[in-house]
């Protein structure tokens, strides 16, 4: 008697969701049917985010970290719906899209991310400019192109958070702006890049000294205006002229994630054992940054692509193992390093006991997250318009 097909419903096309479900469609099915495979964002492009900075500075094209979904499902057998999730029945296994379509499912894999929260300081949601997604950057880069194009003698900008955004912005931004720029990068703690390792951190710092970016550390931002932000240290408030400020702080889960009955942490992130499945859920898995996980080690995993990405060939594989009665496997997170872009063809890497930073650390990035890109097809195209796009530039200024 043939078994009855099962399906597989992933939500979210980050790097947890798309890279689960590349994974799936090439795992061995054997003698059970091949289940179906369902992939739902509301996106209709994929977004390698670590990249998203050389955007800005026209070191890469949109296409190369942002390819369509069907183009990199073409082939798999994976089915993409672009659309919002209106509501999820753990219950009755059931998933309604806005479209008011009804999908049902045998497992589900939550990879829905999270969001950047602009509502918690007064202004910040109409003045200050996020940086998370592919429309996030189109708009920056036409304020940036208006303020570029003005007769203003310098171009003021405020960067909110000094983690890894807020670095990678304000040296790629410096280094595109020139002199006119005028930069201030506002921390409420009391180093830049906090969790990061000394080498990067001091290279990282090196970097912003050299552009004259100043950095405002255990400083609060109260409010944002239109042209002004105000700045608290040491109780005392200073009201700053500005002409952009950009915001990379906070992490917000989605809504529709903190309305499940699931159990959840203090922070709305999905509890999950090992096998990153939810507690008292089997048959769903969570990953990314809407997942709070202890590994196998148990270690608390950081909400970062690197830990989705490895993440996704777990849950891929305990999905797998589920429908072929084989054993599960315990998440165990491998730190691979840290890498940073600090300017135009510049970087400083961390990994498996080598430092390096400038334009070998930059090479070595970018050769790393081209071994990361999600298909062998399109790893192929951006590495050879990597070869022969500056070959072409040569040729055109001869």
């Amino acid at each position: 008697m043939t078994q009855p097909k099962k399906r597989i419903c992933i939500l979210g096309g980050g790097f947890g969701g798309l890279y689960t479900a590349l994974r799936l469609s090439q795992l061995p099915w054997g003698s059970i049917p091949k289940p179906e495979i369902v992939l739902i964002d509301q996106s209709d492009r994929f977004l390698f985010s670590p990249l998203l900075y050389e955007l800005l500075t026209g070191e890469l094209q949109a296409w190369e970290i942002a390819p369509p979904f069907t183009e990199l499902l073409q082939g798999t057998g994976i089915r993409f719906y672009q659309a919002v999730i209106t509501n999820i029945d753990i219950q009755q296994q059931q998933i309604q899209l806005q479209t008011g379509t009804e999908i049902s499912y045998d497992y589900l894999v939550l990879a829905l991310g999270s969001e950047t929260p602009l509502d918690l300081t007064p202004g910040a949601t109409t003045h200050a400019y996020p940086f998370r997604t592919i429309t996030d950057v189109y708009r920056l880069e036409e304020k940036i192109r208006i303020l570029e194009e003005s007769d203003a003698d310098k171009i003021r900008v405020a960067i909110v958070g000094a983690g890894y955004s807020g670095v990678e912005l304000a040296c790629k931004l410096a280094d595109r702006i020139g002199n006119r720029g005028r930069f201030r990068l506002i921390e409420i703690g009391n180093q830049i890049l906090r969790t990061s390792p000394e080498f990067n951190r001091q290279a990282a710092q090196t970097a912003l000294d050299n552009r004259g970016i100043f950095t405002d550390l255990e400083t609060k931002v109260i409010s944002i205006q239109a042209d002004n932000i105000s700045l608290e240290y040491k109780n005392q408030i200073d009201t700053i002229p500005v002409d952009l400020v950009i915001w990379t702080v906070g992490t917000r889960i989605p809504q529709i994630i903190k309305t499940l009955p699931l159990k959840l942490n203090n922070l709305g992130k999905i509890t999950t054992s090992t096998t990153l499945q939810v507690i008292d859920h089997p048959e769903i898995f969570a990953l990314g940054d809407s997942s709070d996980c202890i590994d196998a080690q148990g270690k608390q995993v950081p909400s970062t692509a690197q830990v989705a990405f490895q993440q996704a060939d777990y849950t891929a594989w305990n999905i797998w193992a589920s429908l072929t009665h084989r054993p599960l496997l315990p998440f165990r997170y491998q730190p691979l390093g840290e890498m940073i872009a600090l300017g135009i063809d510049t970087a400083t890497l961390t990994s498996l006991n080598i430092k390096l930073d400038g334009s070998l650390a930059y090479i070595a990035r970018r050769l790393a997250y081209l071994y990361r890109l999600p298909t062998l097809n399109h790893q192929l195209k951006v590495g050879f318009n990597w070869l022969v796009r500056p070959l072409i530039d040569t040729l055109s200024q001869i």
